[in-house]
């Protein structure tokens, strides 16, 4: 390939030299945009008039066999024929399946009177209460054996109980005088919280960065603590570094909206900016 190459190189350097025409390489046929354009628009009607002729024989052939009642014969649906049908001789798989309703008996006290319907209001009205007479001979019986068995009572054990575990008890949600917090109020208590921080000019005492950016804690000078998330890692180490320099930061202020947090921490001559999804400050 390499010596026609040459050959062909040299032949047409000859060429010029002697005057005669050199090998060219031809140029590309020129086709008007024009015609190309045509072709492709009949290509393409040419296929949209084939597409709709095949489509018309298709539902021309399944009205044929609809008007000449062959209801035996298999339908669009896949060898449903007969849906629906009431007769005896209709296939038992081919029958419709109605649920029935659900029934409710027994959980009236879970889903309250007004989910069950008028019916259920006027039959629960018609009931007469009953005496909780066998519970509350049943509860003294139990009581009596508890004490003839040595077995303290919940009364009993609670008033051998510190002040901390008591309180803690009753902090949890089985408690029955559990009272969920508020989002709203904490949310509140925790911008009033940093409020006060920052007309205070508290210092920093100590910034611990999460792993991964999961959650940062800052601990003041006063002790408060204040946990964010998610954490930012270089902001953190940033604010850390300015600590171990001898600069301690202050929170300066901050915004809270709709849960979210962004707070502005001096540090010496230029400002840290701290964002937080949610922020949670110890009282």
């Amino acid at each position: 390939m390499r010596a026609e190459l040459a050959a062909t190189v040299a032949a047409a350097g000859r060429a010029d030299r002697s005057g005669e025409d050199a090998v060219t390489v031809p140029a590309a046929r020129a086709t008007p945009a024009a015609e190309i354009r045509a072709a492709v628009a009949d290509a393409l009607a040419e296929e949209r008039e084939r597409e709709l002729a095949e489509a018309r024989a298709f539902w021309a052939a399944q009205e044929a066999r609809d008007s000449a009642g062959t209801s035996d014969a298999p339908s669009l649906l896949g060898g449903m024929a007969g849906l629906g049908e009431d007769s005896p001789d209709a296939p038992h798989d081919a029958q419709l399946f109605v649920p029935r309703q659900a029934d409710l008996a027994g959980l009236e006290p879970l889903l309250g009177l007004d989910a069950l319907g008028p019916d259920a209001r006027d039959s629960a009205a018609e009931q007469e209460p009953e005496e909780p007479m066998e519970l509350e001979v049943g509860a003294e019986v139990g009581a009596e054996i508890g004490v003839e068995l040595g077995v303290e009572t919940d009364q009993e054990a609670e008033s051998f109980e510190s002040p901390e575990l008591a309180a803690a008890r009753r902090r949890h949600p089985s408690h029955p005088d559990f009272t969920p917090s508020s989002p709203v109020a904490d949310h509140d208590r925790t911008v009033a919280r940093l409020t006060e921080l920052a007309e205070a000019r508290t210092p920093l005492a100590d910034v611990r960065p999460g792993p991964l950016g999961t959650l940062d804690v800052y601990v003041f000078a006063d002790g408060t603590t204040i946990c964010m998330t998610p954490g930012h890692r270089e902001t953190a180490e940033r604010l850390a570094d300015a600590l171990r320099e001898g600069t301690a930061p202050v929170l300066l202020g901050g915004s809270g909206v709709s849960g979210a947090y962004a707070l502005t921490f001096g540090c010496g001559d230029e400002n840290v900016y701290v964002l937080a999804d949610r922020v949670i400050a110890s009282l």
